[in-house]
């Protein structure tokens, strides 16, 4: 009973972290979802180009996300040791962070319609990926604050703050997708189209900055301490690994889609469907590996490696859990699941045995990602980089060219190159973990 009782709280507290981080997760995914479905109904050229337009700027701010994720590591472990005040100055470099990357980042989208023209993006996608990109620019300085915030929130378990602003994120945007993108005359709103969709979004990311800078200022009734360079150079420490990470992610899934869409028009669809899927149910996990980062953190600042170690392994124990859920939807329900997004009989027989090949690698997906959470919370953030760039770089990108070229075996074994990449790096993670677990003893 002694050890069924300590077990239990520890699930029981990790879930209680996940479950809302999960949620805020799904919410931004559903935004996403809802500029989609309304930019379809709007026009092709408007679908197409916020969705060229939100990929690169999705590549670009990707980066900076990772970079400020250094909060992940910093704050649980700073807490954990019961130094607050180092905790609290870690907020404004974590701000201050933002602010820096979230401009350079800026300036590099301001810059992605010149590579849309130089690469042959048709005059009117590249009309409306224009538009929608220097819009959606003005958010990523917000969006990166909002990282750092809820990194700070998370590592003190106030999620409710993250729910609540999710909540009305998702029906503000939802309100402002169909004023500004349809009209509305009465009102005397003009059909805005693809700008009234990067607005709403804009917008969106204003008004969850706010709920989550009034949520910090709640935490202490005193002015938190100011932070100082070598507060912002430790954030920065752990966060360039971080970064890197999520751009060899991103950069992986980019070279499939591009050879998605050399294979054709049919094949590039079904690839589409398959990732989009497989992202929102990506999210899960991600929320799972935000609460492993916090719990294994906590634990390395009180300076009990053993307790980091068991919940960091209970983590990837949940993680692959919820995606072992997903996984059997994914196999059994995969033609349901992609007749939701399209009605081409052709693309939907395409998608499933990509469905069948993401229903194997979500389990791979999901230990990979909450290991790479364990990790930032023992402080390893190079390993995580180092794990992905050899599962995908050394071992699926020469997979996926020699299947894709080579062989010309198709979209496929395409995603084949992808799971056996996932699969290598999952082993990687857990590997790095639990050597780095019993060396930091």
């Amino acid at each position: 009973m002694t050890s069924v009782a300590p077990a239990r709280s520890e699930r029981a507290a990790l879930l209680w972290l996940a479950i809302p981080l999960a949620a805020q997760q799904v919410g931004a995914q559903l935004m996403g979802t809802v500029d989609a479905a309304m930019l379809g109904r709007y026009s092709d050229a408007a679908l197409a180009g916020a969705g060229v337009g939100n990929n690169l700027l999705f590549a670009i701010t990707s980066v900076g996300f990772g970079i400020v994720m250094g909060m992940d590591t910093v704050v649980p472990q700073a807490l954990g040791a019961g130094r607050i005040a180092d905790a609290r100055r870690a907020v404004g470099a974590g701000i201050r962070l933002a602010i820096l990357v979230g401009l350079i980042a800026t300036l590099l989208v301001f810059a992605t319609p010149l590579l849309m023209q130089l690469t042959g993006v048709q005059a009117d996608v590249l009309h409306e990926a224009r538009s929608y990109v220097y819009l959606r620019a003005v958010g990523i300085v917000p969006f990166l604050i909002t990282i750092a915030l809820r990194s700070y929130l998370a590592a003190h378990h106030r999620t409710r703050p993250l729910v609540v602003a999710m909540i009305v994120g998702n029906v503000v945007n939802f309100a402002l997708d169909y004023a500004l993108i349809f009209g509305v005359p009465a009102l005397g709103i003009p059909s805005m189209g693809v700008i009234g969709a990067a607005l709403a979004t804009t917008l969106v990311q204003l008004i969850t900055m706010a709920f989550y800078l009034a949520a910090t200022k709640a935490l202490y009734a005193d002015p938190a301490p100011p932070s100082t360079t070598g507060d912002l150079r430790e954030v920065l420490r752990y966060g360039l690994p971080v970064g890197g990470q999520i751009f060899a992610e991103v950069g992986i899934f980019g070279v499939a889609t591009v050879i998605a869409a050399h294979f054709g028009e049919r094949e590039a669809a079904a690839h589409s469907i398959a990732l989009g899927i497989a992202s929102f149910t990506f999210s899960f996990a991600m929320g799972v590996a935000a609460a492993t980062s916090v719990r294994v953190g906590n634990a390395v600042g009180a300076g009990d490696l053993g307790l980091a170690r068991s919940r960091g392994f209970l983590g990837i124990r949940v993680g692959v859990s919820v995606m072992l859920v997903c996984a059997v939807g994914f196999w059994m329900f995969p033609a349901i699941l992609a007749r939701a997004f399209t009605a081409d009989l052709g693309v939907i027989a395409t998608a499933v045995p990509l469905l069948h090949i993401a229903a194997l690698f979500q389990l791979f997906d999901g230990t990979q990602t909450v290991a790479a959470g364990a990790l930032r919370g023992l402080g390893h953030t190079s390993a995580t980089l180092v794990g992905n760039l050899v599962g995908h770089y050394a071992v699926a990108l020469p997979v996926i060219l020699i299947f894709a070229f080579g062989l010309g075996l198709g979209i496929t074994r395409v995603w084949w190159g992808l799971s056996l990449g996932l699969t290598v790096t999952a082993v990687i993670l857990v590997g790095l973990f639990l050597r780095g677990s019993r060396a930091s003893r």
